[in-house]
């Protein structure tokens, strides 16, 4: 009677181990794709926190990133964490309507001694807080 819980606490450490390790399998699995399917153009992250594009991925270990126009360091293929989305460009079209003049925005004034700005109040705030 004594084989039994033996059988039943190595089992259940049997089954254990093979989901650790086939969680473990699937995740080396997507992390060799990933590296696989790296190609120019393509916008990523490094494991350090780097975003880059890919500009050269001839090679079978290394790709080559470009971290700012006309800087490009190399790295290697398992050193990518993921592919993250385009660089949204900013619209430096801007049109004049778009422009606010320095006019149009009010002032706010500031007092010297709190660098907090000044409210003015009506009378009727100013008196003992009942209104006419």
């Amino acid at each position: 009677m004594d084989l039994i819980p033996l059988l039943l606490m190595f089992g259940l450490l049997g089954v254990m181990m093979y989901f650790m390790t086939r969680r473990q399998r699937r995740a080396q699995e997507q992390q060799a794709k990933l590296q696989n399917s790296l190609d120019v153009g393509d916008r990523v992250m490094t494991t350090s926190g780097l975003y880059g594009t890919i500009t050269d991925s001839d090679d079978a270990t290394t790709v080559t990133l470009e971290i700012a126009p006309g800087v490009e360091t190399e790295w290697l293929r398992a050193a990518v964490r993921e592919k993250v989305g385009p660089v949204e460009e900013l619209d430096e079209d801007i049109e004049d309507d778009d422009l606010v003049a320095a006019d149009d925005v009010p002032a706010t004034v500031v007092d010297a001694e709190t660098n907090e700005p000044v409210v003015k109040k009506d009378d009727a705030e100013l008196g003992s807080g009942k209104q006419k």
